[in-house]
């Protein structure tokens, strides 16, 4: 019998349990690896401080023209790059 409140582990267990990121999000740039991507602007603007301001650039990040006419479904996906990183707290530290 095991009392209540005591902690269970996994004696074969060896190193921590890494969980998948289960998102909802999968949009035509959810790719993380993606410079310049919807999803990799909003989390870089989090990142940086900087206000949600909804763009992306086709040819990588800074490269060719940035896109600010975006649909209601981009600008969803650059959001959820936003929040995403807002809600795991990954921010430069500027000092």
């Amino acid at each position: 019998m095991i009392k209540k409140g005591t902690e269970m582990k996994n004696v074969f267990q060896k190193e921590p349990v890494t969980r998948r990121l289960s998102t909802p999000w999968s949009g035509c740039q959810f790719d993380r690896k993606r410079h310049g991507g919807l999803f990799d602007r909003g989390s870089a603007d989090s990142y940086y401080h900087r206000p949600r301001s909804p763009h992306w650039w086709p040819h990588g990040t800074g490269r060719g023209e940035m896109i600010t006419d975006l649909t209601p479904s981009e600008r969803a996906e650059y959001l959820a790059g936003y929040e995403y990183n807002e809600k795991n707290g990954d921010k430069k530290d500027w000092g």
